[in-house]
């Protein structure tokens, strides 16, 4: 049931990003083109995201338990730090310069864009700095300090 409903929920997701254009890099850059013919789409996919999501976080907020049996597990830090500041800075810039994020790149995968797998390849080299720069900061801290972040 888990597999059915995480398939379900993925092919749903990237439906609506095909429906609203998302998937569409031309698209997301013309939203990230506040100086020339600024196209306001996305902001109301990002709004509409929102209103989608509140009801669900709600009820998340109030049970242990999802609705398939799994322990919810909802992000308890509310600081901002340098690093999340710092990843959502080459987030945000990886973003500005592909014209995709990694849900509609996924999407762009099926089409055969080159531009998508190019994208892929970034993200994955991303993933494994990430690791590295991880474990590297692990070896060289005492146990004792180490705080997850």
């Amino acid at each position: 049931m888990k597999w059915i409903s995480g398939f379900t929920a993925g092919l749903l997701f990237g439906m609506g990003l095909l429906l609203s254009g998302m998937a569409n890099p031309e698209k997301v850059l013309g939203f990230l083109d506040l100086a020339g013919q600024w196209d306001p789409s996305l902001a109301l996919v990002m709004v509409g995201a929102i209103g989608a999501a509140l009801l669900p976080m709600t009820w998340a907020r109030r049970h242990d338990v999802a609705l398939l049996g799994d322990r919810i597990q909802l992000p308890t830090r509310r600081d901002i730090d340098r690093r999340l500041v710092g990843g959502s800075l080459v987030f945000g810039i990886g973003w500005g310069i592909a014209g995709v994020c990694p849900g509609p790149a996924l999407v762009l995968l099926s089409g055969g864009y080159w531009q998508a797998w190019l994208f892929l390849l970034a993200m994955l080299a991303g993933m494994l700095l990430f690791n590295a720069v991880e474990a590297f900061r692990a070896r060289r801290q005492p146990a004792s300090t180490t705080s997850g972040r």
